[in-house]
């Protein structure tokens, strides 16, 4: 979390809505962080293309999802959790592991994988 936490402009996370993705090798080291996308106050576009898109061209094996809630709100909406499974399922036929998916305010931060919400494996 704290990666993520550090790539964002404060200014921004508690205004406008933005989507990262952490790429890592087989050894889970980070190749680097992509913005994806840049929205509104109540929501910005994920495209499971381009995010998957990026992680071919790095040659990533892995990769973590985050985006911010402007609202400070750190539970998942319907829209965040139905990205997460189509990621997932899209990861596993081109052998990405989708290792997480965060949530990032100025307060704290929701993980998927933390809560319980998915294992890579499932």
């Amino acid at each position: 979390m704290r990666i993520f936490r550090q790539t964002w402009d404060e200014s921004k996370i508690g205004f406008i809505e933005q989507f990262r993705v952490l790429l890592t090798n087989r050894a889970q080291k980070v190749l680097g962080i992509v913005e994806i996308s840049t929205g509104g106050i109540s929501g910005t576009v994920a495209d499971p293309k381009v995010i998957f898109g990026a992680a071919l061209k790095a040659g990533a094996s892995g990769l973590l999802m985050a985006h911010n809630h402007p609202s400070g709100n750190l539970a998942p909406s319907q829209s965040d959790i139905d990205l997460t499974k189509r990621m997932r399922e899209g990861g596993k036929f081109l052998e990405i592991q989708v290792l997480d998916h965060q949530i990032v305010t100025t307060e704290g931060y929701y993980s998927f994988a933390d809560e319980g919400c998915y294992s890579p494996s499932r």
